[in-house]
């Protein structure tokens, strides 16, 4: 992916400048990610890749060890997606219609407002 060294290299950044430390964090990302390349990246970077191996073209199975992948972890990377699909029912907030910041923080306040009011009244 192009996109993934750069967002890689924003992320340090953002790290060092806040004091957060990255060393041994799981990075979580799809199975469009999934490559060698990719990995060696975020290892280099001091993170453990957690990607679910893509199986699209392979005829054979990969030979050497075993890629890591932790299947719990993961599903916490489900529960994000999830969220940010529930969101994306609100027009207002997929667009981004509000200029301002602060109206759109309170679109999608109001949004995850609605949409624990539904959960909890079982609408």
């Amino acid at each position: 992916m192009v996109l993934l060294p750069d967002g890689l290299k924003a992320l340090t950044d953002v790290a060092k400048k806040t004091g957060f430390v990255l060393e041994g964090a799981y990075l979580n990302l799809d199975g469009g990610f999934d490559s060698t390349r990719n990995r060696k990246m975020i290892f280099n970077a001091g993170m453990i890749p957690n990607i679910k191996e893509n199986p699209r073209n392979r005829k054979a199975t990969k030979r050497g060890r075993k890629r890591l992948f932790n299947a719990a972890i993961h599903a916490l990377r489900m529960r994000v997606e999830r969220t940010f699909a529930w969101e994306d029912t609100f027009k207002r907030l997929l667009l981004r219609f509000e200029r301002m910041q602060q109206r759109h923080y309170g679109m999608k306040l109001m949004a995850y407002t609605l949409l624990n009011l539904r959960e909890f009244c079982g609408v």
